[in-house]
């Protein structure tokens, strides 16, 4: 009897350690056009219609969690998507990458992010490994939205897209 118990506790401790992680996707992007005017300018009309864009590109994607820094821009950006999927905006610092990318992996769900041409390739080159590192954004590329996939086993792709693809 000693054994048998000793053989159901070992196999739970097993299972108990192989439970998967929920996969996800991240979507990030950095913020739409700005206004050239003021420290924390607003969105430009074309800027307000990449944030509809965007909206309508997530609005399949069944999102849980919207991350931004807190600026105008970010704030207006991420603004379509969160009324859309009845989610509030989380506003992390992007001094802080790794304590994002910790939040991030605990979070169910898909995720979006919103950053700066200065901050993004930060958040994203934690889940490419070894691989190819991504480099800071020019400050005329708001064409991409950046797509890090997690998998159940904790492996982590990433996938450079434009919003055209969409």
């Amino acid at each position: 009897m000693r054994n048998l118990i000793y053989t159901l506790l070992l196999l739970l401790t097993i299972g108990a350690c192989s439970i998967k992680q929920e996969p996800k996707t991240i979507f990030v992007v950095r913020h739409a056009e700005k206004m050239l005017n003021g420290n924390d300018p607003m969105l430009s009309i074309a800027g307000t219609a990449r944030a509809k864009k965007l909206d309508q590109i997530l609005a399949d994607k069944a999102i849980k969690h919207a991350f931004s820094t807190n600026t105008v821009r970010t704030l207006a950006t991420i603004q379509p998507t969160a009324n859309r999927h009845g989610i509030a905006k989380e506003i992390y610092d992007p001094q802080f990458h790794d304590d994002l990318v910790k939040e991030l992996r605990t979070r169910k769900g898909n995720i979006v992010i919103v950053g700066h041409s200065n901050t993004v390739h930060h958040i994203l080159n934690y889940f490419v490994g070894d691989g190819e590192k991504f480099e800071e954004l020019k400050d005329e590329e708001y064409d991409f939205i950046f797509e890090i996939t997690l998998a159940e086993d904790g492996s982590s792709s990433v996938e450079r897209r434009l919003y055209k693809e969409y």
